[in-house]
């Protein structure tokens, strides 16, 4: 028995720019498209520069569409972090973490890549995509 592939959509993170869906869901298995440091009220770019506060915002970005889902960040796998500065790395690196601590509450925090390449938007200093399995 196969179950519907969805699209999950909800205001709490920014609309897609582009032609995807926030994320999809097919049985227990949510992948979240990569999200960015942007207002979902607005759709407006933040904090410009300042990574740490880019990458909480981003993984707020990312927890929103995971609970659309109807998953919770326990449900959470795998973060793939997309960096565009090396240097960056141990200020993002704290900001995910006291992120990821913050809104684990089994103790058992998600598998992580971080990739450092270059990203669609001038402004954005960091991308994350997460995966979920539910139940």
């Amino acid at each position: 028995m196969t179950s519907e592939k969805t699209a999950i959509s909800t205001p709490d993170a920014p609309a897609p720019a582009h032609t995807f869906h926030q994320g999809v869901r097919k049985g227990p298995f949510v992948q979240v498209s990569g999200q960015g440091p942007v207002d979902p009220a607005t759709n407006e770019y933040l904090y410009p520069g300042d990574v740490a506060a880019q990458t909480t915002r981003t993984l707020e970005n990312v927890k929103a569409v995971v609970e659309a889902s109807g998953a919770t960040f326990d449900d959470v796998v795998m973060l793939r972090v997309y960096l565009t500065q090396r240097e960056d790395f141990p200020i993002m690196n704290d900001a995910y973490g006291a992120f990821v601590a913050q809104h684990t509450t089994n103790g058992v925090l998600p598998s992580r890549t971080t990739v450092f390449t270059g990203l669609p938007r001038e402004e954005m200093l960091v991308e994350i995509d997460a995966f979920a399995i539910t139940g």
